[in-house]
């Protein structure tokens, strides 16, 4: 299981120094949306030479322009980029056609999704890479899980999860057995970044 820790604040600085403790352990480095709308792709610039070798997800969060939005991020060499599955499924469909001409990945999505187990059905198909399932950052609960096998049972695409994972809702997570998780404020506002980083990572090593 893959461990994709997510910097979601609009910090530049702060990210960077908290991400620099922490990298070993990531399999993947998210630079959040609050960072791009902060700093717009300097973020993903500034994240690519600070950590040359190291696999770096944009979360772009993509509606509109599939084209020209996944040309930029693939510029500023993110190596994934997020993709929303509430837009029209043309945006979808090009930003994955574009993104794989650039040598980029797509994730998809599912968060506004008007058919969760139809997106995932059809996500392949559109050129998606993996999906994204969670609720919204707000919404703390763990019910989402319930919809798990909608999306499961209709995809052999990877599927990440993220909502507000901790320690302790993680072994509720590791039930449904993800290909990863993804964690932000649990790892980046902690005392100990790499002590958090490193439990989470042994964590998915185990699965």
């Amino acid at each position: 299981m893959k461990l994709q820790i997510s910097f979601d604040i609009p910090d530049l600085e702060q990210a960077v120094e908290i991400a620099k403790q922490v990298t070993e352990y990531a399999d993947i480095i998210e630079v959040g949306s609050l960072l791009i709308l902060n700093h717009g792709i300097y973020a993903i610039k500034t994240f690519r030479n600070a950590f040359p070798n190291q696999v770096i997800l944009a979360d772009a969060k993509i509606v509109d322009r599939g084209k020209d939005a996944t040309t930029l991020f693939a510029k500023a060499d993110a190596d994934w980029i997020t993709v929303m599955s509430g837009t029209h499924k043309n945006v979808i469909h090009t930003a994955c056609t574009n993104a794989h001409a650039l040598n980029k990945k797509v994730m998809l999505d599912l968060i506004d999704a008007p058919s969760i187990g139809q997106f995932a059905m059809e996500a392949k198909n559109l050129g998606a890479d993996a999906l994204l399932f969670h609720e919204p950052y707000e919404e703390e609960s763990l019910t989402f899980l319930d919809k798990w096998e909608m999306v499961h049972g209709n995809t052999d695409l990877p599927i990440f999860v993220s909502n507000n994972i901790n320690r302790n809702n993680i072994n509720k997570i590791m039930e449904i057995n993800p290909e990863g998780i993804i964690i932000g404020k649990s790892i980046t506002d902690a005392q100990d970044p790499a002590a958090e980083a490193k439990f989470f990572k042994e964590v998915c090593s185990k699965n």
